[in-house]
């Protein structure tokens, strides 16, 4: 089995990777040899600080080991294909994780392996971002069913796809208050493909106060991604409106969280007096992409 996309596990798996995730946290000299003999290889067509070291880390942790392998041009080297590179790994390795530029090769790299695939990142979807997202919430809140989920900001990204579609998928309810552009709003053929999948509506708002009203947990992201610099003059015109600040929190509920993916641009989407307030719960979301990482991992692989 692969998880190339956040719609290739259902309700039920992400409960039982959560579930998994939250006994490796709470108890890892239980699991520390469940990777046993057990290599990763982790393909990188774009640098990351948390996926590299989060990866690497939490193999180590299971007692398994990691490879970092960069790979460019979508290829392995000069006069290789990606999928005769993959069909290689094959034979090497018990996993692969991929953080590449574009969906369409981690389709590529699932459509060749014998092993199962992680995506570690596309400009699509963020699928381990979401699991940690959950396992986050669920520690912080007590549970997922019922609660509202405010994304703020660039509504057509990754995250917010992952996120729309895992939050959703455990019953919660998902607004994404975005500007009102068609590129900056979700994708309609998302939106069909979650309802689809869960049979949930996504709530979109273009009205920040408004759509944070009743939040249990607001999200953001940067506003300029890697890819979008020739955007970057539109964007930073666009989105200030829907910045993450002390005054748009105190809309939503009071014992509202506040999170982020990472890295921020402080003073942009999010002020540093929200980052660094109570109710932001960041740096803890940063640490559970390591444990929600392991129960993916242990889930898959067994």
């Amino acid at each position: 089995m692969h998880l190339l996309s956040d719609f290739d596990i259902s309700k039920s798996d992400v409960g039982g990777i959560l579930s998994l995730s939250e006994k490796i946290k709470a108890n890892p000299a239980a699991y520390g040899d469940s990777m046993k003999n057990k290599t990763l290889i982790m393909l990188f067509e774009l640098a990351s600080l948390r996926t590299r070291i989060s990866f690497e880390a939490g193999m180590n942790l299971l007692g398994g080991h990691a490879i970092f392998y960069s790979v460019e041009g979508g290829g392995f080297t000069r006069s290789e294909t990606l999928e005769d590179g993959i069909k290689n790994m094959n034979k090497y390795v018990h996993c692969i994780m991929a953080r590449v530029l574009k969906q369409e090769a981690i389709e590529r790299i699932g459509a060749a392996a014998t092993i199962p695939v992680i995506n570690g990142m596309t400009e699509v979807y963020h699928p381990c971002q979401n699991l940690a997202d959950l396992l986050t919430i669920k520690e912080y809140k007590g549970k997922l069913e019922g609660l509202k989920i405010a994304y703020v900001g660039d509504g057509g990204c990754n995250t917010a796809n992952s996120t729309m579609i895992g939050c959703s998928s455990m019953g919660m309810d998902v607004t994404v208050v975005c500007p009102d552009y068609p590129k900056y709003s979700p994708s309609p053929v998302i939106l069909a493909k979650i309802k689809e999948h869960s049979g949930s509506e996504i709530t979109v708002s273009h009205d920040p106060e408004g759509g944070v009203a009743g939040a249990d947990v607001i999200y953001t992201d940067v506003w300029v991604s890697a890819g979008m610099e020739e955007e970057k003059k539109r964007r930073m015109e666009a989105f200030p409106p829907f910045k993450v600040d002390s005054e748009l929190v105190s809309k939503a509920e009071s014992d509202c969280i506040v999170m982020h993916c990472l890295p921020a641009h402080r003073g942009y989407e999010i002020t540093d007096e929200v980052m660094d307030s109570e109710q932001s719960v960041v740096f803890d979301q940063a640490g559970n992409r390591m444990y929600a990482q392991n129960g993916l991992l242990y889930w898959l692989m067994r």
